[in-house]
């Protein structure tokens, strides 16, 4: 299974697809301040259904989590999902 995880900034998204399918999304907000980071807030992470249970939501989260931090941003989790992801893997705390 070929997956890959792109920030589809129109959409507010982080797509994963595998073998060129939407599989999931990583839905966020931007949010700019002066004379600091740029917050993203990840607000609802979603997995189509014939994906779920394959681990596509850890490698969605991951994709994105490492994205966001490569792009500088201050991640800040609403969802769920994504703050459950970052328990686990503190690394990505900023």
């Amino acid at each position: 299974m070929d997956f890959k995880v792109v920030d589809n900034a129109g959409e507010h998204r982080f797509e994963i697809r595998v073998d060129g399918t939407l599989a999931g999304a990583a839905y966020y907000r931007l949010h700019p301040e002066e004379g600091t980071r740029t917050r993203i807030v990840f607000t609802h992470t979603e997995v189509e259904q014939e994906y779920e249970g394959k681990g596509i939501g850890s490698k969605l989260a991951a994709g994105a989590l490492t994205l966001a931090d490569e792009g500088g941003l201050k991640i800040v989790a609403q969802c769920p999902f994504i703050a459950a992801y970052l328990r686990k893997h503190p690394e990505y705390v900023n």
